[in-house]
Parts: structure tokens; sequence; C-alpha cells
């Protein structure tokens, strides 16, 4: 999945193209994304609300220019969230 081209401040927005985050970095085969945009609404129901979240690339449908889309709706984006990388 490295050949995403997956970069810094990319928008991440769900399947129905909903804003979810942006891009802080690539952290392994996860996207990190940006604690200062981890509040939208797409991810409201998360517990951990103003932490980094990461998303795996498995959920990436594709890139679009400056945009990462995922593969599952804004809906149920939350449960796919984790908050911290594995040890």
């Amino acid at each position: 999945m490295s050949d995403l081209n997956i970069r810094e401040d990319m928008e991440v927005i769900s399947a129905d193209g909903v804003h979810v985050g942006t891009v802080d970095h690539m952290d392994g085969e996860r996207i990190k994304l940006k604690k200062s945009d981890s509040g939208h609404a797409a991810i409201e129901g998360a517990s951990h609300a103003g932490h980094h979240h990461y998303l795996s690339v498995g959920l990436v449908a594709g890139v679009e220019g400056d945009k990462v889309r995922l593969s599952v709706a804004s809906a149920n984006v939350s449960e796919f969230l984790e908050e911290k990388s594995e040890a």
C-alpha cells in the first residue's frame, strides 16, 4: 500500500465525502492524523478527542489529488480509529 503516495497535510475524507482529519504523517502502514484535527463530526464519537488518531492504510479506497478517500462512511469511521502506535 506504500504506493499510495500519502503525504503530510492531505485531507482525509470518508467514503461519503465527510472530512475526517488531516494527515500528520505515515507511521508504517497507518495514517497518523493531526492532533489538532481530531474533533470533527466523523470522529466525534471517539472517546479520545484531542489525541492523535491512526487509521490503517487498508481503509484507503484511493488518493485523489490532495485528498485521501476512505472506504468507510463517516458514521463508521470512529470504529476504525486507533489512539496510539503499537509497541
